[in-house]
């Protein structure tokens, strides 16, 4: 699963380097063995954000992404997409980037697994639930609904500052690191795209996965 992530993700049009931050050992062997670029990071690390600062502190890069290992079926246009939403902003008033999908599924709506995500009209995040957000008071207009993908993009020194920043109430009470930039007063720029997470947890999850690359590549 882990190299195939790699793999979509270097077809990335934006991305220069590429690396795997682990502080698993059996990581680390599995992705040597294809060749990849691996930085081991220390093993207490409270969510993915940190342990990305981490690995990004060793680089002088300006712009960083943050691609999940258990995303085998990423859209390389989606990264891109990502990206291009920090290039676009020239004042550099917004350091921290991800995207998000239309819901298509109604039962993802109340689904708290499926984070829902509202905007501003410039794009930026108002706030991440997972909860049904905006909710809708009978006889009003039923809204477009969306899904965060959880793919981040950042400016170099707020990813860095990011570890420091205070946990606020929010974040606790939805278990969503993104919200702690939100809580603090930053802002985060959403891109809609068309991809459709698929993300691995369970061993279903795999197999379901697994099912999609057997299939012929004009499906895909």
């Amino acid at each position: 699963m882990l190299q195939h992530v790699w793999e979509r993700t270097s077809q990335a049009r934006y991305l220069t380097d590429l690396v795997i931050a682990t502080d698993d050992e059996r990581i680390r062997a599995v992705a040597q063995g294809f060749r990849a670029r691996v930085i081991m990071t220390r093993a207490d690390h409270a969510s993915g954000t940190d342990r990305v600062a981490e690995a990004a502190s060793a680089s002088t890069a300006q712009i960083v992404v943050n691609v999940q290992g258990d995303e085998p079926m990423i859209d390389p246009a989606a990264i891109d997409a990502a990206i291009l939403g920090l290039l676009d902003d020239d004042a550099g008033e917004v350091p921290m980037g991800t995207i998000k999908k239309r819901i298509e599924r109604a039962t993802d709506i109340q689904d708290p697994n499926v984070v829902k995500v509202v905007t501003d009209a410039q794009g930026n995040a108002l706030y991440f639930s997972r909860s049904p957000i905006p909710f809708t008071r009978d006889g009003a207009e039923q809204p477009i609904h969306f899904k965060h993908i959880g793919l981040y993009v950042y400016r170099r020194d707020f990813l860095l500052s990011y570890p420091d920043l205070p946990v606020g109430p929010l974040e606790r009470a939805e278990r969503l690191e993104q919200l702690r930039a939100l809580e603090n007063g930053h802002k985060i720029r959403v891109v809609e795209t068309e991809y459709e997470s698929l993300g691995v947890d369970t061993p279903e999850d795999w197999r379901q996965v697994a099912e999609l690359f057997e299939k012929p590549m004009v499906n895909r």
